[in-house]
């Protein structure tokens, strides 16, 4: 406990304004749907102090002036996909930053890259606005699933005793989220992919919310949709398109308090996409759905599903206000739905989400009046996290700097993996990961410790090629756990490593340019020494991200492939 003299002394600091940041003059819109008011708002250190049209300055604290502007609680997005592929999601974040959004959830990431990312943002190495991060479950043939990537990245279920174990299984990472793909229907403009069942989905949602985790779906139909209400959702992530809202699904989003984000950005139809009356259509309904949820009182949130094609990080969080305000909401509403309704819905209403005392002071203010004028939104004139204010001309010099973001690298050890470990991971404790080419009916793979001797372990590679041109199945061990951080292994020459099998091979060797290369060998029923040098590999090699094991085999044929002591020499 503070002891009386500490306690005197912090009280005496506050009373000189020490520490304090005071906005003057503002207009306020609290996130909680209420009418806006003029207001002085108090921050200090990290904290909302005080807010009200009485609140006195103390003597030295700093002034912000900001008549004529508005301030909001910082914004969110709850459908965002920070580290998409040959992405500088250090870039990514910025932008966020840049526009006010102040906490996201990410649906791009797979459990290993949790821990890394939580640690670099915690440590600023990587500044960007708090991240919540999901895991993700689908069904097999599921939206998800068909990217050709390992199954740890989108857990594959089909009955409720499965739900619960994927739920189980990803809890030591602690996820925040739970994403789930409940609904294969792809728009009418692809054939449909499989879709979950009520009860696999009840059982995620019951798991889930045992240990306090939120779930969120992409459902995307009106049948799928009164299914995910049913089964408890937190947020239906994505809009209802194939159908009108009908009184049922108003009645059982409104037992169950389902939050409706229905990711407007991402489907409003743009350039030659205009002109599809499939696209036209799903739009059609989108609109007319979040007028008909207004009028049944349903509560929305702000998703964008952004990273996705024609969908830009951070202005499309601006954009789906603006979109749902042509849907019919207010713009106190709609401001309101990406703020206090969003932090509820994630369930860190507590810390974040209003102007109100006692919350964080993660804190956007805007010249003009979003409140009237939604399109104001855009014209951001400071973001404040924590109490900080961010320097912007920063933010903007930083996601135009053509360098990578960057990411201190790691100093390789020698051995990678040497197979022995009894909990499956690999001797620098990282997850190996599988993947194929893409599609539902892409190639299968399985991988397996094996023995190759008393007490010496080896790793054996199973693959089904798919009947398609050009298949392939690889193997991948991340550097760092993840593959998220960089590793140095330029005092080393090269890779070595025991191989047997049937044919020929590649090793791939990515790095943090986003940037692959590969070197072939060959491999036979002998074990036999391989050793590939760094020069056959055009790689950065002070940045490596990953090495992985690739096998290209005649559509419809098998391939196998053994490994032992990984290594650089």
């Amino acid at each position: 406990m503070r002891s009386l003299v500490s306690l005197l002394i912090l009280g005496a600091a506050a009373s000189r304004g020490e520490g304090l940041t005071a906005i003057v003059g503002a207009t306020v819109v609290d996130g909680l749907g209420n009418p806006p008011f003029r207001a002085t708002v108090l921050v200090r250190g990290e904290k909302i102090a005080a807010v009200g049209p009485e609140v006195r300055v103390p003597p030295g604290a700093r002034v912000v002036q900001a008549d004529g502007k508005t301030l909001l609680p910082g914004l969110f997005d709850l459908h965002t996909h920070l580290r998409a592929a040959s992405v500088d999601w250090g870039k990514t974040l910025k932008a966020y930053l840049l526009v006010g959004v102040t906490s996201v959830v990410d649906f791009a990431t797979y459990p290993e890259e949790f821990e890394p990312m939580r640690r670099l943002w915690a440590a600023g190495k990587i500044p960007g606005p708090r991240i919540a991060l999901a895991a993700r479950i689908t069904t097999p043939g599921g939206h998800g699933a068909e990217a050709g990537r390992s199954e740890v990245f989108s857990l594959e279920v089909l009955t409720p005793r499965e739900g619960r174990a994927a739920v189980k299984r990803v809890l030591p990472y602690q996820p925040d989220v739970i994403k789930v793909f409940t609904d294969g229907w792809r728009y009418d403009l692809a054939p449909d992919m499989t879709s979950m069942e009520e009860d696999t989905l009840t059982a995620i949602v019951e798991e889930a919310h045992k240990s306090g985790i939120e779930v969120l779906t992409h459902t995307v139909t009106l049948k799928r949709a009164k299914m995910a209400a049913r089964a408890g959702v937190d947020v239906i992530a994505h809009g209802i398109g194939d159908a009108a809202a009908d009184q049922e699904l108003i009645s059982l989003m409104s037992a169950k308090r389902t939050v409706y984000a229905p990711t407007l950005a991402v489907y409003e139809p743009r350039g030659a996409s205009s002109s599809q009356p499939e696209r036209r259509r799903r739009w059609e309904n989108l609109t007319a759905n979040v007028a008909a949820l207004k009028a049944g009182g349903q509560t929305f949130g702000v998703g964008t599903d952004a990273g996705m094609p024609g969908t830009p990080h951070g202005a499309s969080t601006l954009h789906e206000l603006e979109l749902l305000v042509r849907g019919g909401l207010t713009p106190v509403e709609a401001i309101a739905a990406a703020t206090g309704n969003s932090a509820r819905a994630l369930g860190v209403f507590a810390e974040r989400g209003s102007v109100s005392e006692g919350k964080l002071a993660d804190l956007l203010l805007v010249d003009g009046a979003p409140h009237t004028a939604i399109e104001d939104i855009r014209r951001t004139n400071r973001v404040f996290l924590s109490g900080r204010e961010l320097d912007l001309d920063s933010l903007r010099r930083g996601i135009a700097d053509k360098q990578l973001t960057p990411i201190p690298a790691i100093q390789a050890a020698a051995r990678i993996d040497d197979f022995e470990r009894a909990d499956g991971r690999s001797s620098i404790d990282t997850l190996w990961v599988n993947a194929t080419d893409s599609g539902h009916d892409r190639t299968r793979m399985s991988f397996t410790r094996t023995l190759r001797g008393p007490g010496n372990r080896a790793l054996s590679v199973i693959a089904h090629m798919a009947e398609k041109e050009k298949p392939f199945a690889r193997l991948t061990v991340p550097l760092s756990r993840g593959g998220v951080e960089p590793v140095d292994a330029s005092r080393f020459h090269g890779v070595s490593f025991d191989a047997r099998g049937e044919g020929a091979y590649k090793l791939v060797a990515a790095d943090y340019g986003y940037k692959e290369s590969s070197a072939p060998f060959h491999a036979d029923a002998g074990w036999k020494a391989v050793r590939i040098a760094f020069a056959a590999l055009d790689a950065k090699t002070d940045a490596l991200l990953s090495l992985s094991f690739e096998m290209a085999r005649p559509p419809g044929t098998s391939g196998w492939l053994e490994l032992d002591n990984l290594r650089f020499y």
